[in-house]
């Protein structure tokens, strides 16, 4: 059995856009073509791949049957290596010309990329960047559908089809605002560095954080999955969240009294110099870290232009 690639990449946009109509403009046909050659397709493969359903007041609405989603699935990497290739090939002028889309979830791309940035357009000023900032979760989906060329993220990820390697280690940091535990004598009360006076630590029990507010990333942030599993090992469960959408939200709202978080020191760095944050310790806690991952898509061929960003981030930046 042969597999049509033109019937398959009509059934792929109605899969994506959940509509015959919708298909037909993307693909600048009629509708009537559409339909045909998805029918042509299930014909082909001997099995209904669309349940066609009609809502009152809503008009025709589709739904994919179990064999339909299981194609949709092979076409979407079909597709997103297909639209790789084409890119690679444009981008294959000895680095004079063409783009590097970069991937990254949003701490490194406001605290660690640009260092990197700035040495890779030194060295080849024609290629142009941009860089995609969102949450880990986001950033694996681009990559898998190939609208990145490459990614950075901030945890672990088990997306079949993307492989994940350390890169680097960053520092982390349980803050609050000065003031918050009202109880603690100050007598516990440290400077953390000889050369940044302002800059403070506080003694805390586990209890004291457990019974404060925490403020998290949403669902999907590699930061939110390193700051839970760390307070699992730990054995801390906080009994009240406030979910915020940034790190620097975070920040400022840990510095306006909201309650405590865990950040990236890279992102609250400034504040404790301020004396607007103030860090703490809890004895018998190990210091805190994570690992930052690049992301690569097993089936896709590293590019010249990825190859060469990739030789920028091996050096020390």
């Amino acid at each position: 059995m042969r597999l049509n690639l033109h019937l398959l990449r009509v059934f792929h946009h109605v899969a994506r856009e959940g509509s015959f109509s919708e298909a037909a403009r993307q693909l600048c046909i009629s509708q009537p073509a559409v339909s045909k050659a998805v029918s042509e397709l299930e014909r082909q493969l001997d099995t209904m791949l669309i349940e066609r359903t009609r809502v009152k007041k809503t008009g025709p609405s589709l739904a994919l049957t179990d064999a339909g989603l299981a194609l949709n699935a092979h076409a979407r990497a079909i597709f997103s290596l297909e639209h790789a290739a084409i890119e690679d090939l444009q981008a294959r002028s000895g680095l004079k010309r063409g783009e590097l889309i970069i991937g990254a979830s949003t701490t490194i791309a406001s605290y660690w990329l640009p260092r990197y940035l700035q040495s890779f357009s030194r060295l080849w000023p024609d290629i142009v960047l941009k860089i995609v900032a969102a949450n880990t979760q986001t950033i694996v989906e681009d990559l898998y559908d190939c609208r990145l060329d490459m990614a950075l993220v901030e945890g672990p990820v088990q997306k079949e089809g993307v492989a994940y390697y350390p890169w680097k280690e960053e520092r982390l940091v349980i803050v609050a605002p000065p003031g918050f535990f009202h109880t603690q004598p100050e007598a516990v009360i440290a400077e953390l560095r000889p050369v940044a006076s302002a800059q403070k630590t506080l003694r805390v029990s586990e209890r004291d954080l457990c019974d404060s507010t925490w403020l998290m990333r949403e669902t999907g942030s590699g930061t939110r999955e390193v700051v839970l599993d760390l307070l699992e090992r730990q054995g801390m469960q906080p009994r009240r969240t406030i979910e915020i959408g940034s790190n620097e939200g975070i920040a400022r709202g840990v510095a306006a009294g909201l309650g405590v978080a865990m950040l990236p020191f890279a992102v609250v760095e400034d504040l404790l110099l301020l004396g607007r944050l103030i860090e703490l310790h809890i004895d018998g806690m190990p210091g805190l870290s994570r690992s930052l991952y690049r992301l690569e898509r097993k089936d896709r061929p590293t590019s010249r232009v990825v190859g060469a960003f990739l030789d920028v981030l091996s050096r020390p930046a």
